[in-house]
Parts: C-alpha cells; sequence; structure tokens
C-alpha cells in the first residue's frame, strides 16, 4: 500500500476542514432562516392548533353516568362541539369556544371555556369542579375579553389553585350583550346595553347568563350539584350583571368578585319597564335577601382609587355589607384604575378569590 506524504496528509486535513466550515455554515443559515420565518408562521398559526376540536371528557356525546349521593354532578351532554380558540402560554391549557344556543332564553351566541389542569389528573378524575362565570366590561360582544391570555385570568387561578389560594375553577366566558354597541361615538341609540338582564321585548340576557351558560357547563363538564359550586366574577357592566345575579338567584349562585361595578340598572331600554328595572337592582335585591333572611351569599367587592365608581359602591357596601346573609368584603386597590388589567391581580391581593373560596365547595365526588 502506498505511503501518503505529509503534504498530501495536510493537503487532505484542509479538504476536511473546509467541508467542515461549509457545511457548519449551512447549519447556521438554516437556523438563522428558521429564527427568522418561525415568528411569521407562528403570526399566521401554521403551527396552531386553533380549530382543532377539544372535549372535555364527552368524546362520545353521551352524559355520564350519575352516581347516587354524589355531591359531583357529571356531564350531561350532549358534546357541545367545542373548538381550540387560545393556549395559555404558562402551562399550554387550551381556552375553547363553541356557539350555543340557550334552551331557557332563546339566545344564541358564542361561550369560551378554560379549566384548570387539575381537572385532568387521575386524582380527581370522578370530582366534580367549582365554576366562575367571568364577565367583561364594555360590549362583551362579539367577543368576551376574558377569553384572551393577556390579561392573565387563567394562569392567575391556575396559580393560586396551586398555592393554595383560590379553588380550582373551571372558567366560563360567555358574550354579555346579544350585540355590539357603541355608547361613546357612533351608536345612534346610546344606552342601548342589556344590564345582563331580561329586558321587556328584549333578548332574555339574565336567563341566557344564569339558566343556560350554567348549562352548557353541566353539559360538558364534571361540575358540583349545589350552589356552592357556582360564582361570578366580573369587571364593570360584567361585574354589575354578576352582582345582580347573585343577589337575584341565590338558591343557584353562592359568591361574585364584582371589580368596579355600577349598582343599579341603568339602561335607556329599561323605559316603560320600572317594575322589572327594580327586580334587578342590586340595592333592591340585597334589602330583599336581608328581609327574607337567607341564604348566604358572599359579595367580594373591588374598586380602584383612582376610578369614578367608588362612591356609589362605598355606600352600597355600607348598607347592605355583612347585613344578614348578605356577608361582603370590601377592597379599594390603591392607585388602580376602572380597568380589567388592575382588577386581576388585586383578586389575589386584596384576597377576594381567596375568601370566596374558603366559602364554596372544593372539588368533590
Amino acid at each position: 500500500m502506498s505511503q501518503l506524504t505529509n503534504g498530501a496528509y495536510q493537503s487532505r486535513g484542509r479538504r476536511r476542514a473546509s467541508r467542515a466550515k461549509r457545511w457548519t455554515l449551512v447549519a447556521v443559515c438554516i437556523a438563522l432562516l428558521g429564527a427568522i420565518a418561525y415568528p411569521v408562521l407562528d403570526y399566521f398559526e401554521v403551527f396552531s392548533d386553533k380549530g382543532d376540536p377539544i372535549s372535555f371528557g364527552q368524546n362520545d356525546g353521551k352524559g355520564g353516568e350519575q352516581k347516587a349521593g354524589s355531591k359531583a354532578l357529571m356531564p350531561l351532554g350532549p358534546d357541545a362541539g367545542f373548538k381550540v380558540s387560545g393556549t395559555v402560554p404558562e402551562d399550554g391549557s387550551k381556552i375553547a369556544v363553541t356557539t350555543y344556543q340557550g334552551k331557557k332564553s332563546g339566545f344564541k351566541g358564542k361561550v369560551w371555556v378554560w379549566a384548570p389542569k387539575q381537572y385532568d389528573d387521575p386524582a380527581y378524575k370522578d370530582k366534580g369542579f367549582p365554576v366562575l362565570i367571568a364577565l367583561p366590561g364594555g360590549a362583551g360582544f362579539p367577543n368576551n375579553y376574558w377569553m384572551g391570555t393577556n390579561l392573565k385570568l387563567q394562569s392567575s387561578i391556575q396559580k393560586w389553585a396551586d398555592e393554595g389560594k383560590s379553588l380550582p375553577f373551571i372558567i366560563a366566558m360567555p358574550v354579555l350583550n346579544p350585540e355590539n354597541h357603541d355608547t361613546d361615538k357612533n351608536d345612534p341609540t346610546p344606552g342601548r346595553y342589556w344590564d345582563g338582564s331580561d329586558i321587556p321585548g328584549q333578548p332574555k340576557m339574565g336567563t341566557w347568563l344564569t339558566e343556560d351558560v350554567p348549562q352548557l357547563i353541566k353539559e360538558n363538564f364534571r361540575t358540583i350539584k349545589s350552589r356552592d359550586g357556582w360564582a361570578f366574577f366580573g369587571s364593570s357592566t360584567g361585574a354589575s350583571a354578576g352582582l345582580k345575579s347573585v343577589l337575584q338567584k341565590p338558591d343557584k349562585f353562592k359568591a361574585v368578585i364584582a371589580s368596579g361595578p355600577d349598582i343599579v340598572p341603568d339602561s335607556l331600554l329599561w323605559k316603560g319597564h320600572e317594575k322589572e328595572r327594580a327586580d334587578n337592582n342590586s340595592k333592591v335585591l340585597a334589602q330583599r335577601l336581608i328581609a327574607k333572611g337567607g341564604p348566604e351569599v358572599y359579595l367580594g367587592l373591588q374598586v380602584g382609587s383612582s376610578e369614578p365608581v367608588k362612591p356609589p359602591i362605598d355606600a352600597f357596601f355600607a348598607k347592605y355589607g355583612n347585613k344578614g346573609p348578605v356577608k361582603a368584603k370590601y377592597h379599594v386597590i390603591q392607585g388602580g384604575q376602572h380597568n380589567a388589567a388592575t382588577y386581576v391581580p388585586a383578586m389575589e391581593n386584596g384576597g377576594l378569590i381567596q375568601w370566596i373560596s374558603e366559602h364554596m365547595q372544593k372539588p368533590v365526588a
């Protein structure tokens, strides 16, 4: 076998080094192109599972077997056909959406849902979970802004549940109004919102929020049979609707965290319907519940120190809070504004999420 000279060895080594450098350069270029392309492709949801079907234990579309004596309610069915609408970046959990035809209100609208990681934990497989119905401020149509991840409602509930500060709530996020409105500039009929109520001659948004949305959740999730597993959370107009709903139907809901709520219904659509307006007035409803003597409800009230709706909440809390069955906790957020970004962290800082959790039913078989 012929022997290679030192020069030949050196030449071959240089060629190998050159090829290695070229392949390294190619690999670096591919990596750089990928790094540049990925955000673009991700922006256009090339890698997204958005729109994919998702089920919460209802894959066969049938209701689960109900166990005698159980405090948990197995999913009643049918499967609502939820689809993925987003991903919580902190833990990869999914937010889903469906369009639901309300059986009692007749209203058809979107509802977004989210379940905590405990829901899929084998240790909880036979347990029903508490539900938080989260309502937005503003138009509340065609979207409920809590369905986004920017406000961190879902990731906060998960974090607090893991830390023992909150129950692991299922969150339901329905549309609040039957159509869009703009009370500031373009709406020809300012004040055209529905106060989360059944205004005569209008879509029955009160029935939608308190009857149909809970029914949808019962059809698709393991929930809790009693009112101890049902609460509202809302900001601004959504807080008003949630507060009113708990006072109006204490047999169905036990608690609310109402952030920056109005206290009295003020939609112009109430004109000519003063009796019905009174029946949806939180002041009137609180007084009626106090006079009746129960059942107990837990009203978590919070407001920013820099927002204009604080005085009416002060007066409401002073007159009705902690009178008889109306249990209340009031937190003023120092420097807080009238916006959703203020309200989510304040649920922990003011102790309201822990307070209502202590008075509600934890996941139970």
